[in-house]
């Protein structure tokens, strides 16, 4: 089964103690079902100094969340929704917005 939610695209956090915040996708884990918001579920490291944390000490970072976790935000009516998939005339497949039926690919 293949992931509805990619890269860049923007989605709402509906559950958890995130809930009600909306982010970018930065990074998704496919084979772990869980991707990466910009700014949204922010944990603390206590990282020993390295070459990318010079400095070390403690590093506020973004953790991965469940991709049940969030909905997509259709960027034609702004809401959370849930995505569909169909086939166009010319064989390509696109994401589909359920509420207002409008094409979310490019």
């Amino acid at each position: 089964m293949g992931l509805s939610i990619k890269k860049n695209d923007t989605v709402l956090v509906i559950t958890g103690k995130e809930k009600g915040k909306k982010g970018r996708v930065l990074f998704v884990y496919p084979s772990e079902d869980k991707l990466l918001i910009e700014r949204v579920n922010i944990i603390k490291r206590h990282m020993r100094p390295s070459r990318k944390y010079t400095q070390g000490g403690i590093i506020e970072k973004e953790a991965p969340l469940h991709i049940s976790s969030v909905m997509l935000l259709c960027p034609k009516c702004a809401k959370p929704t849930r995505i569909g998939n169909t086939v166009l005339s010319d064989g390509k497949k696109v994401r589909v917005c359920k509420k207002c039926k409008e094409i979310i690919d490019e």
